[in-house]
């Protein structure tokens, strides 16, 4: 698989908080098989042909080289496109680090990169439990999670581990049930992000 048929929807120059620590540049991947409530970036959920070819991702890093630290894949869902591998080896063969936005969905194909990747933003929507298949709207999703987490842990690499909180969804008792089940994992505990209504289309959510 090539990196050109990375399907990127768009890309953020400069980022001070995507990559902890890094000045980076953000690439959106196009695509995303789940369905979140609280989703901001739903334009990025169809599998539709990017906004942004890789030759002009290319490019543009190639003019950034030694300004940006690292290049961070986010989405959409980025391990839900083939060609991410080839992509992230790209970006590498540039001399920048990668990080990687994801929420877990394909926990096989985030083994796979995970060698190659300095550092892992990885979410974790709720207690491994239907709560958790309840904000993706996926059956079962919560298995696809649990072994990202696992996956994580096992790779060694530097992570952080963020957790969407609305109180429509996650409840203080919610909450406790994450922190203890990421304990027990022997897993650092989640940061607790704040709901964004801007780009959310579930209007339940949002009012």
């Amino acid at each position: 698989m090539r990196p050109e048929r990375l399907r990127v929807g768009g890309l953020a120059p400069f980022s001070t908080v995507d990559y902890p620590g890094h000045l980076s540049a953000v690439l959106f991947c196009q695509g995303c098989p789940w369905r979140c409530r609280y989703c901001h970036n739903p334009h990025l959920q169809p599998f539709t042909a990017g906004a942004i070819t890789w030759p002009e991702v290319e490019a543009f890093l190639t003019k950034r080289r030694g300004l940006l630290d690292a290049v961070v894949f986010s989405g959409g869902e980025p391990t839900a496109q083939p060609a991410l591998e080839a992509a992230i080896r790209a970006v590498l063969r540039l001399g920048f680090k990668v990080g990687l936005h994801t929420a877990g969905v394909y926990p096989g194909r985030l083994r796979r990169v995970l060698p190659l990747l300095s550092w892992v933003g990885l979410d974790i929507k709720a207690p491994f439990d239907g709560r958790y298949d309840a904000i993706t709207r996926i059956p079962a999703s919560w298995r696809a999670g649990m072994g990202a987490l696992d996956e994580v842990l096992m790779a060694g690499v530097a992570y952080d581990l963020r957790t969407t909180i609305h109180p429509a969804l996650l409840d203080a008792a919610a909450k406790e049930a994450i922190q203890t089940e990421l304990f027990r994992r022997g897993a650092r505990p989640a940061r607790w992000q704040e709901f964004r209504a801007q780009g959310c289309v579930d209007a339940g959510l949002v009012h």
